[in-house]
């Protein structure tokens, strides 16, 4: 159900129940972000809070309630936000803690937060454990702390499941204007997607930026990215969760499942969702996503009055998936026009300084770096501390720059501290982008390419029975060459003496596997290249009570690791990578969450550092790509078809030759049926 927090979030009436500093906090947060409606201090004492005398009940507020904050312990949380409901009121803002966040150590926790969510109804609570919301668009706060938001006719929204983190972001002094900052905390009744939504109706919310921890409903979030893409407006997140450390503390911090990373990636991934790792990555996309929107390639072009700068700057770009265009016929030409010929032509530009203080001539030079095929121009100026008087002829430049082209254009400043607050609101009111470091310029160019319109297509979710039993080899084969699947011909047998009849079906060389083992290569159970006459040896040699017996592919281009898993938080995860010896030593994979159409794995398989085997190495004959695609498409058809029970489907290799695409090996982990 989608709830209605437009009249929470811009309230005109707030009530702050609770006698404690966190609640005179509220008031004094809303009162600093220039909030002129009426504040309701509610304390059974009726003493003055902040200098404001409270009333003794939610009933005695002479006012209908737009929005709560709730500033008491658990237990009477759950009464007070009961009698809120009950009231009418727009919503709530639950402070305490203590609930699913810390079940671990109070088994009651749980039973809590439920009764939260109950007591609540249709109301929207925020929380609880959660510092609630700044709103700088409508000067209004239910806030329990200290906040450096400033009033903002646009800009851009951020939702984190951390409020520390949120109050940092608050403090930034990077010109980034912040319209909302909503903190989510346990998220017991209303969701992030569902918050991030609601925003996304505020036609001054011009890109929207997610902390996340983890995404719960998935659902959720597939409107939201479609929502957004309707509408225009971006989105990037900051999610946590690579290292066994941060999934451990998301657990325990959310009470969510964080899932694995490669489920998350491929998630935003599929969603047309930016990703970046780190604060202030995130602070600089968000600002560059506000001015000029998401970029139309990743195409960059840098220019700097230094080869140092230039060098740099190239250097570091080669940890990005950005590119740097060599410059065209034009571009050459209005560049020789603007310098002259000492100045070695080349992107990333150094223009050296002897235009200095030319503001024409530099504004003439900057714009040939532009173009059609250029996502975002960067011009690198580091302004001192001390007297700038003289970089004032950049900042016009660059001005000049936007307004005669109209692209996408920045002015970067090396060291976040060489970017002085007054010169970036300057910058930005004349719609350029005022970054702050070298690093997060490329991060946030980065991510401002990757955004997309998202997958239409739903994610498939996975069944409640646990997977908990694995098919034989021959088993798993079996079941997955219904679905159309290559797999060499096999027979399984019971003894060393049934061998060669066995055999007799097959075309030599024989592989010979042990059965029963979990990692057969490893017990020395794989035996290669046989003849008939070698099996009955080698399956002695071997020592297991059964065998399987396969015909082996000999004529292999390529292997390729085909891997679907399970993941809770995020559905099924397809993984491609390099196959066989290489898979753990190469570590090249690309993840999909499913379904997936054809295309997609297409275009996955071109992301592999072993893509050169495919299509032909060094004069090697190529894979046949129809028949890998039709391969990992057969898998995909097994795990839509038994997406109640299976857990794992794992083919490795895939031996991929000029003519088809054989499972050589395969395993399935699925619930017991």
């Amino acid at each position: 159900m989608a709830r209605d927090l437009a009249r929470m979030l811009a309230p005109r009436n707030i009530a702050v129940v609770g006698g404690g500093t966190w609640c005179a906090s509220i008031i004094d947060a809303a009162r600093r972000i220039g909030f002129d409606g009426t504040i309701v201090p509610v304390h059974p004492d009726g003493k003055e809070i902040a200098g404001l005398r409270a009333v003794p009940s939610l009933a005695d507020c002479p006012v209908s309630i737009d929005a709560a904050f709730v500033g008491v312990n658990r237990h009477a949380t759950i009464d007070i936000v009961s009698e809120l409901s009950q009231l009418g009121s727009g919503g709530a803002v639950c402070f305490a803690s203590g609930f699913t966040e810390a079940t671990t150590e109070d088994a009651n926790g749980a039973s809590l937060q439920a009764q939260l969510v109950a007591a609540a109804g249709d109301m929207p609570v925020l929380g609880p454990n959660c510092y609630g919301f700044v709103n700088a668009l409508d000067r209004t706060a239910v806030w329990p702390d200290q906040h450096g938001m400033q009033p903002v006719d646009r800009g851009v929204a951020i939702l984190t499941q951390s409020s520390n983190i949120a109050i940092n972001m608050t403090m930034q002094q990077r010109a980034l204007p912040i319209a909302y900052m909503v903190t989510c905390g346990n998220m017991a009744q209303t969701r992030q997607a569902e918050i991030a939504a609601a925003l996304l109706d505020d036609p001054r919310v011009t890109a929207i930026g997610l902390h996340i921890e983890g995404f719960g409903n998935l659902r959720d979030w597939e409107a939201l990215a479609q929502k957004a893409h309707e509408r225009g407006v971006p989105l990037v997140a900051l999610k946590v969760g690579k290292s066994g450390q941060a999934q451990r503390a998301t657990i325990s911090h959310t009470a969510s499942l964080a899932g694995s990373d490669a489920g998350a990636q491929a998630l935003l991934d599929r969603l047309g969702i930016a990703r970046v790792n780190a604060v202030p990555d995130f602070m600089e996309t968000l600002k560059l996503l506000h001015c000029v929107g998401p970029l139309v390639s990743n195409r960059i072009a840098s220019i700097s009055c230094s080869g140092g700068e230039a060098s740099l700057i190239a250097d570091m770009a080669t940890e990005r998936d950005v590119i740097f265009p060599p410059l065209t016929a034009t571009q050459q030409k209005d560049l020789k026009s603007a310098l002259g010929p000492m100045v070695a032509l080349a992107n990333p530009l150094d223009y050296h300084t002897y235009i200095w203080l030319d503001q024409i001539t530099m504004a003439q030079a900057w714009s040939a770096m532009t173009g059609s095929d250029v996502g975002l121009t960067l011009s690198i100026v580091d302004y001192p501390h001390t007297n700038a008087d003289d970089w004032t002829c950049a900042t016009e430049a660059a001005i000049a720059v936007r307004s005669d082209t109209g692209a996408p254009f920045a002015v970067v400043a090396s060291l976040p501290e060489l970017m002085p607050l007054a010169v970036a609101e300057h910058l930005m009111a004349h719609g350029i982008v005022p970054m702050s470091g070298l690093a997060e310029a490329l991060a946030a160019a980065e991510a401002a390419s990757r955004i997309s319109a998202p997958d239409a297509t739903p994610v498939l979710m996975p069944g409640s029975a646990m997977a908990d039993s694995v098919l034989t080899e021959a088993g798993a084969k079996a079941a997955l060459k219904v679905h159309g699947l290559a797999v060499p011909g096999f027979r399984t047998v019971h003894s060393t003496d049934g061998l060669v009849g066995a055999a007799e079906d097959l075309c030599p060389p024989f592989a010979l596997k042990g059965v029963g083992l979990a990692h057969k290569s490893e017990h020395g159970a794989v035996r290669l290249g046989l003849t008939p006459h070698q099996l009955k040896q080698a399956a002695q040699e071997i020592g297991t009570d059964s065998f399987l017996i396969e015909e082996m592919v000999t004529d292999g281009v390529a292997e390729l690791l085909v891997g679907v898993t399970r993941d809770e938080a995020h559905g099924y995860v397809l993984t491609l990578g390099a196959g066989g010896i290489l898979t753990e030593l190469l570590r090249d994979t690309v993840s999909l969450l499913l379904p997936v159409s054809e295309a997609q794995i297409a275009k996955a398989l071109t992301q592999l550092k072993c893509k050169p085997l495919l299509t032909g190495y060094r004069g090697r004959p190529a894979a046949d790509m129809g028949a890998i695609l039709r391969a990992v498409l057969a898998v995909q058809d097994y795990v839509v078809a038994n997406a109640d029970t299976v857990g794992e489907v794992e083919i490795n290799p895939l031996i991929c030759t000029p003519t088809r695409a054989v499972a050589v090996d395969a395993l399935i982990r699925k619930a017991k049926t």
